[in-house]
């Protein structure tokens, strides 16, 4: 009498449940972040999806930490990165300015919403193909979460100053039209994930570090500001570093 072989167990493996819930925490979060726009309330919209952008930064490392990744990890995070850093910046900026402008505002906040998703998806269609610019240590575009973090410098500002020109449909709406072509731009920005840091200087990172939590906790729209504007600083010096080693590497 042959003995039937056992059916293959299916599922998802439970290492894998703690990076899948944070990675679902980070989209409720970024989704918490409009209804507080619905309700007016700039500071904890903003705040949620900071909060998303936080959650986003740990999943992948958890994932690893406990050899948890999978492919289905991997597309619950392009599908949270797409309603986190897309469709709830571009809610929450259109019902705090754009509105004003209602079919100029709407049309962009669908196409920042719509270039978030084409720059995450042409990074999964990416994975599995050589890259060499992730090799160097650069990534393609900005990221989603720079992209969100960035769009809403306007919000930022008017939150800190109280000026209502930082407000104005006529500055915001080009400035996420602006935001989101960088998402899918062919520029070569700094993929921070690849930095390495020498140990003599890991302490002096820590003290920044703590100076950094610090700002953030007594003036964090002050402190956004500066992180948004130094980060666009370094757009032309990551775009010339990568130039400048591809032009040095030996070609094959």
């Amino acid at each position: 009498m042959s003995l039937k072989p056992r059916p293959l167990r299916r599922g998802i493996p439970l290492r894998t449940i703690a990076p899948n819930a944070i990675t679902a925490l980070a989209l409720c979060s970024g989704l918490t972040g409009v209804r507080f726009a619905i309700a007016q309330d700039w500071e904890r919209a903003v705040l949620m999806i900071m909060l998303a952008a936080a959650l986003d930064g740990i999943d992948g490392q958890i994932a690893r930490m406990v050899r948890g990744e999978s492919k289905f990890g991997a597309e619950l995070d392009s599908l949270s990165d797409a309603i986190s850093f897309g469709v709830a910046p571009a809610l929450i900026l259109y019902l705090w300015a754009l509105m004003h402008v209602p079919k100029l505002g709407w049309i962009v906040a669908l196409l920042y919403a719509v270039f978030c998703a084409l720059r995450l998806a042409r990074f999964n269609s990416q994975m599995d193909t050589e890259q060499p610019r992730k090799l160097a240590g650069y990534l393609t575009g900005i990221p989603a979460p720079a992209g969100a973090a960035l769009a809403m410098l306007p919000l930022y500002v008017w939150l800190w100053s109280g000026e209502e020109l930082a407000r104005s449909p006529w500055i915001v709406t080009p400035w996420v039209a602006f935001v989101g072509l960088l998402m899918v731009s062919s520029l070569a920005t700094y993929s921070w994930k690849s930095l390495r840091l020498r140990r003599n200087v890991r302490f002096e990172a820590l003290v920044v570090l703590a100076i950094l939590l610090a700002a953030l906790v007594t003036a964090p729209w002050q402190t956004l500001t500066v992180l948004c504007v130094s980060y666009l600083a370094t757009l032309p010096f990551s775009v010339q570093a990568y130039r400048r080693g591809r032009a040095s590497s030996p070609s094959v």
